[in-house]
């Protein structure tokens, strides 16, 4: 995930979402976080090392909504959302039951992304 600010990014989606810092490099150009099987790492969001070789990162014209979506299963969906919003960030909507049996809510991070947060799906009997 590119961000303006690693570190800050970093503790805020450990402290919001739950989740225990693997590692914050020195420098901050880099950091992740423990996820299990799938690493969630955070980078700056240009990179000479990187914008050299593969253009800069586009974003949006629009601050709406970022080209990227998160999205994290949680057991306890409505606890999950009120920890996030209680810890900064900003409510899109809260969870709501969907018609295929999974509850969804929406939030968005300090930089903006839009993050969902929903129960785990059921295997189809």
């Amino acid at each position: 995930i590119y961000v303006t600010d690693v570190a800050k990014s970093v503790a805020f989606y450990a402290k919001a979402f739950d989740y225990t810092v693997r590692t914050l490099d020195h420098s901050h150009r880099w950091g992740e976080l423990e996820s299990g099987q799938t690493t969630i790492a955070f980078t700056r969001l240009h990179q000479h090392e990187t914008d050299e070789l593969t253009g800069s990162v586009q974003t949006p014209s629009s601050p709406q909504r970022q080209p990227i979506e998160v999205c994290f299963a949680y057991a306890d969906v409505d606890a999950a959302y009120k920890r996030a919003v209680e810890n900064g960030a900003v409510p899109v909507s809260e969870p709501e039951d969907k018609e295929w049996g999974q509850k969804v809510g929406y939030v968005r991070d300090i930089n903006g992304i839009v993050v969902r947060m929903g129960s785990y799906v059921q295997a189809s009997k």
